[in-house]
């Protein structure tokens, strides 16, 4: 039998590869702005991290996160993205090691978006996700990517019960996915007001759907369908969880 894991598990079709918001945060007007905020709202904390790991300060990586952004916007560096040659996340964190190399001192205030705040940074959390992060900056801004995934992919799961699309005690279940005190089947099962059958095949099924919405939030941002599976082994990897 196939070992079964919170991602992993027997192939099954995932959904076509969609870069989807990178493309439309090429566009104009209002897609544009929304895509835009959508990628930034996904991607910040990691940048943020990232420059923490590699030797920044808090203001100083405030600074360049805005800068970072800047510059983007600024030169429509999305334009250059090139799905066929892989992942946006790839792309994103070259890119931004690339203009912290270049970016020069009598710059600095220029790319920081002349004093505007192009992004909404939360530094408290971010400075909180910094105490658990790994150590080198590549692996720091994995880890965040990864956590980002998932929960985005958690917000979605919760979104399906909360709008009656799916029934069951999500909150036991999610016990089993690390999300909250572990607990036997017998105990989940009692507070669940259910059988221990029943509760093992609800979870079974909260599990596959769970997978099914992390493999659509990676496939967003990745080259092409063979990536998925790489890029969500990278995701466990990042997480230091087993594959």
């Amino acid at each position: 039998m196939e070992k079964e894991t919170l991602i992993g598990g027997p192939g099954r079709p995932f959904p076509t590869t969609r870069w989807s918001i990178v493309i439309a945060a090429r566009g104009e007007g209002e897609p544009r702005r929304v895509s835009l905020e959508a990628l930034l709202a996904d991607y910040w904390k990691p940048l943020y991290l990232h420059l923490r790991r590699g030797g920044l300060g808090v203001d100083d990586a405030k600074d360049a996160v805005q800068g970072f952004v800047a510059h983007l916007l600024e030169h429509d560096s999305l334009e250059r993205v090139d799905p066929s040659k892989g992942r946006f996340r790839s792309w994103l964190r070259a890119s931004l090691d690339n203009w912290m190399r270049n970016r020069h001192a009598s710059d600095v205030a220029e790319k920081r978006g002349g004093g505007r705040k192009i992004v909404s940074l939360d530094v408290e959390s971010a400075e909180r996700a910094l105490r658990e992060a790994p150590g080198d900056a590549a692996s720091a801004f994995d880890r965040e990517w990864a956590l980002g995934v998932m929960e985005r992919a958690l917000i979605t799961l919760r979104a399906e019960f909360a709008a009656g699309k799916r029934e069951g005690p999500l909150d036991v279940a999610l016990r089993f996915f690390g999300f909250g005190e572990p607990c036997s089947y017998a105990q989940a099962a009692a507070e669940a007001a259910t059988t221990v059958p029943l509760f093992k095949a609800f979870l079974h099924r909260t599990r596959t759907r769970f997978r099914e919405i992390v493999r659509d939030e990676v496939a967003h941002t990745v080259g092409d369908d063979g990536d998925v599976d790489a890029e969500i082994a990278e995701l466990m990897h990042a997480l230091g969880r087993a594959g």
